[in-house]
């Protein structure tokens, strides 16, 4: 009996499903409209389509799942009403966050953005532990209590619990939150000793509020989604959820524990990992910058020798949040994304998309502005009869009408010139995002290659690496669904922080030991909670380290040294790791000075069987065109494109201009470029010298 893993992605416009038969290696794709009301109906009824082509429910014994509910409630505003609990004489710490401007520091209009718990809001409560975790005033429980109904009866149905050093005591805050539980049964309770127990009040404080504000949502969510699949059939209880650090966590582990915020960047993570494991480390190619291009945002992120990039700190909406996370930068560049005239009769595109609801012009569900995706149609590029093999047909005389009347009219434009404008726009905020962060990381985009995937990525990526002189273009055999993979080939993964800062050379080795200990056996405790505690699993020690006076920490790995159990030895190799890094992050290194431990961190890693992409056998011979189409790059100039189908390609070379057509996506080769299938089935297009 065959047993099938699945993962399902859910993104602004579609939602992709992958479905991996265990015994053939055999991969099957769905991709249906996403449901922004309810995002789980999508996954659903992608789901009983799989039911429909043969498969059987109780033949499901894994589901990974990546979700934009949080970014989404987060982007929309669409969260829960929070009550903040914080200690007496620190109400301003959200007014004045960390004094510094996050955005443009030139912007002469900066706002900050809506506090997620307004002053009327927040509570100050009585109690204080001192920065060695000394309790120096006890906890006022009276004061909680009242402060508990004071902001249930403001409608508060989430609480944000942010006391001064509960990363060194926790026992305030705990108790904060058993007495919430008692004065306001079912409320959810997000406590910064669990969040982020760390240094720096405003991240911790801004990470708790950010949890406390999504958790109700993520939570109802989860628990639709788990109804659904009982209802469904599917029986197993091998259920995850993939987190912005590349790993997943069991679906049941969203409600309570502070995770929520682990979720934030869930969707664009399961591409990056996709490409560090399948393309990077099974197939060898380390340096790599990803493209994930949907309907509604563009995701950008480096692979460096296999390794997606992570950051530990970062931002998200203009709001603070400190949790490890793959180093993805989104913009708004989709294919759903709104071209308009500016006051001053310019051409602008985004930053707001048109979703899945109503969509683009050309999906014909009521949409009435011009997106990327009409411009890419009435460019030729898209085949109006074959989305999504042919379900979907676009009204390209819609879109026609759509830019003419809306843009080109207005510009003296032909609607062809147009629409290539928009395409040039959307090309060039991609290619501009590449180009900042890879100057932000020093890396030489020469020798990098461009992975395009989602539906739209494919599309403009040969475009958008002309822009950059990247030199080559690698599309996976199923871009649409290339996240969706992803979710496929995720380890289990939780991550775990405790603050004290000392030292290096006067910290006794049992003490970090002691800490690390700590860490491990919460982790330990984590997993049998969440009923895997016979699994495999990992340990992986790092170390947030400084020079004595900086305002800033570099994550330190400790592995291949001598750190486990902590010694005096494993603590000086782990100086001369920290220089070495400092010297490679930022061109120099202070081996004068004096180095400070401020961070504890472990991750725990089980693994999880992954999917793999096996070698194919190629065909031999010409790749004979299926059709051909009129394609224009400039709005003037046309060319005849031949047509060819992904899965009838053989081992020549195909020379653009080019069009090359499948289920989930379409792969566009402009003059100057040529494309050949690699072993992995691949599609590796090169830009002529």
């Amino acid at each position: 009996m065959a047993k099938y893993r699945l993962g399902v992605d859910v993104g602004g416009t579609h939602t992709d499903l992958v479905l991996a038969d265990t015994e053939t290696n055999e991969i099957l794709i769905e991709k249906v409209h996403s449901t922004p009301s309810n995002p789980s109906l999508g996954v659903l009824d992608g789901i009983q389509r799989f039911f429909i082509r043969g498969v059987s429910a109780t033949d499901i014994d894994f589901f990974s799942h990546g979700t934009t509910v949080t970014t989404n409630a987060l982007l929309e505003m669409k969260g829960a009403t929070i009550g903040m609990l914080i200690t007496k004489g620190f109400r301003a710490i959200q007014v004045v966050q960390s004094q510094a401007r996050e955005s443009n520091q030139f912007d002469l209009k900066f706002q900050r953005p809506t506090m997620l718990a307004s002053q009327q809001m927040t509570s100050e409560i009585t109690g204080r532990v001192d920065y060695a975790g000394t309790e120096v005033e006890p906890l006022n429980e009276e004061d909680v209590r009242i402060a508990a109904r004071a902001l249930q009866a403001k409608g508060a149905t989430s609480f944000a619990v942010c006391y001064m050093f509960s990363f060194m005591n926790q026992a305030h805050e705990q108790r904060t939150g058993e007495i919430i539980r008692e004065e306001v049964p079912g409320a959810y309770v997000s406590l910064s000793s669990e969040v982020l127990p760390r240094i720096r009040e405003w991240p911790r404080m801004s990470t708790t509020m950010l949890n406390a504000y999504l958790e109700p949502g993520l939570a109802r969510y989860a628990d639709d989604l788990d109804n659904g699949l009982n209802i469904a059939g599917v029986e197993t209880a091998r259920r995850f959820l993939m987190q912005s650090n590349g790993g997943v966590m069991p679906l049941g582990a969203t409600a309570g524990g502070g995770r929520t915020v682990q979720t934030l960047l869930s969707g664009p993570a399961a591409g990056v990992q996709a490409t560090g494991y399948v393309l990077g480390e099974k197939q060898g190619w380390a340096q790599v910058v990803t493209m994930d291009m949907g309907g509604t945002s563009c995701d950008i992120a480096f692979i460096q020798d296999s390794k997606p990039l992570e950051v530990t700190e970062g931002m998200i909406a203009e709001r603070r949040l400190d949790v490890p996370a793959f180093d993805i930068s989104t913009i708004s560049a989709g294919g759903g994304t709104i071209a308009r005239l500016t006051a001053a009769n310019f051409m602008s595109v985004g930053p707001d998309s048109a979703g899945a609801d109503p969509g683009p012009v050309c999906y014909g569900n009521g949409g009435d502005r011009p997106t990327v995706t009409d411009a890419d149609l009435i460019c030729g590029f898209l085949n109006p009869g074959h989305l999504l093999g042919g379900e979907t047909t676009l009204d390209r005389d819609g879109a026609l009408a759509a830019v003419k009347n809306t843009l080109a009219d207005a510009m003296g434009l032909s609607a062809e010139e147009a629409a290539a404008g928009i395409v040039r726009l959307i090309n060039a905020r991609m290619a501009d995002e590449i180009r900042v962060q890879a100057a932000k990381k020093v890396i030489d985009l020469a020798s990098f290659t461009l992975v395009p995937f989602g539906g739209a990525g494919p599309v403009h990526a040969a475009m958008v690496a002309d822009e950059l002189s990247i030199p080559r273009i690698l599309v996976p055999p199923n871009p649409g669904a290339f996240s969706a993979l992803g979710l496929l080939c995720s380890d289990i993964v939780h991550d775990y922080i405790r603050s004290d800062i000392c030292e290096i050379n006067q910290l006794p080795s049992d003490r970090a030991e002691g800490y690390f200990t700590e860490l491990e056996k919460q982790a330990a405790t984590d997993l049998t909670d969440e009923g895997l505690a016979d699994h495999d699993r990992e340990f992986i020690r790092d170390l947030d380290l400084r020079y004595a006076g900086q305002g800033y920490e570099i994550r330190t790995p400790l592995d291949g040294l001598s750190a486990s159990p902590m010694t005096a030895e494993g603590l000086a190799q782990v100086q001369e790791r920290f220089h070495e890094l400092h010297q490679t992050l930022h061109g120099h290194s202070a081996r004068d000075q004096e180095i400070e431990v401020v961070s504890y961190r472990v991750r725990v890693r089980v693994p999880v069987p992954k999917q793999d992409l096996p070698e194919i056998s190629i065909p031999e011979g010409t790749t004979e065109p299926v059709g051909e189409r009129e394609v224009t790059f400039d709005g003037k100039e046309v060319h005849t494109a031949p047509v060819y189908t992904r899965d009838t390609l053989k081992s020549s070379t195909i020379e653009g201009p080019a069009i090359i057509e499948q289920f989930d996506s379409t792969t566009v080769l402009p003059p100057g470029w040529t494309a050949k299938l690699d072993k992995f089935g691949n599609i590796v297009g090169e830009r002529n010298a």
